[in-house]
């Protein structure tokens, strides 16, 4: 490994001068479970690290019913489903926060770490996109944000510009009658490699799906907003019928590849098989959800 300088800027402003004199050969690690790996396997060519759990917007949790979630990029996973308020109103959220990696990984690896690490199998990005989130991005000309399904463009590859920095995630509050779940396949029980994952998020009126978002892990170059499975349900009854179409236009919609951990045609399956299972789970929160 090459010699690689670290900086710790204790605001959003120190930290974007810093990555802007650094000329793109910078990255912000926000736990470091995803970077210092990908560091020692070469995946990138840099000259500084900078360290974000010293930037206070970056590690703080607020929540409230009304305004909803604001996760710090750099918050730990332990905190998250930690926080019992949140825990209750998110617990789409929870189901990736809580098995990402490991106990111990789950003590540095954050959601907006793992977000802009922008891996197709990324377990915490799919229910993130159920969840309607917006990316609060800072950079040299100010502030922007960027809808989560928006922010990962390609492998390893996501919105942010050499410049910039992912200050915290958004999601709205949930609304009465609202659930989500995520799901995935994996061959061992943990600390594995989702084979494919689906997160998804209801709204339920008198028995009908007035809304539903469906987003898909390990399927695509990017994780996969299948925005047409959610349109195509909104209005009908919460049935497994209903459930049925959903679940087939999600398998439609994967373009995965065959690799040593699976087929194309064994992803294809497995898209329909989650994305009903996290449907029934969503719809049966949502009923709860009053």
């Amino acid at each position: 490994m090459k010699w690689i300088d670290y900086a710790t800027p204790h605001s959003v402003r120190e930290a974007v001068d810093v990555l802007s004199e650094a000329g793109g050969r910078a990255r912000v690690m926000a736990g470091g479970t995803d970077l210092l790996v990908a560091l020692r396997a070469g995946v990138y060519d840099i000259d500084l690290v900078v360290d974000g759990k010293n930037i206070p917007e970056l590690n703080e949790i607020t929540y409230d019913p009304t305004n909803g979630l604001t996760l710090g990029a750099a918050v730990p996973c332990y905190k998250i489903y930690g926080n019992q308020a949140v825990a209750t109103a998110y617990p789409g959220l929870i189901d990736a926060a809580s098995l990402i990696g490991g106990t111990q990984i789950q003590g540095r690896a954050s959601l907006g770490g793992n977000l802009c690490n922008a891996t197709p199998s990324a377990d915490s990005i799919p229910p993130m996109i159920a969840l309607n989130g917006t990316a609060n991005i800072a950079g040299p000309n100010g502030n922007r944000q960027v809808a989560i399904e928006d922010f990962c463009t390609g492998v390893r590859q996501n919105a942010l510009g050499s410049d910039e920095i992912l200050v915290s995630l958004h999601f709205p509050a949930p609304v009465a009658n609202s659930g989500a779940n995520y799901i995935r396949f994996i061959p061992r029980n943990e600390m594995d490699i989702a084979v494919a994952g689906a997160g998804v998020s209801v709204v339920l009126d008198n028995g009908d799906i007035k809304e539903a978002r469906v987003s898909l892990a390990s399927v695509a170059p990017t994780p996969l907003f299948v925005q047409e499975a959610g349109d195509a349900i909104a209005g009908k009854p919460a049935n497994d019928e209903t459930v049925r179409i959903a679940s087939g236009i999600a398998r439609d919609a994967a373009r995965p590849i065959t690799d040593m951990r699976g087929t194309i045609e064994f992803r294809q399956h497995l898209c329909e098989v989650l994305t009903r299972r996290a449907l029934n789970t969503a719809i049966e929160r949502a009923k709860e959800n009053n």
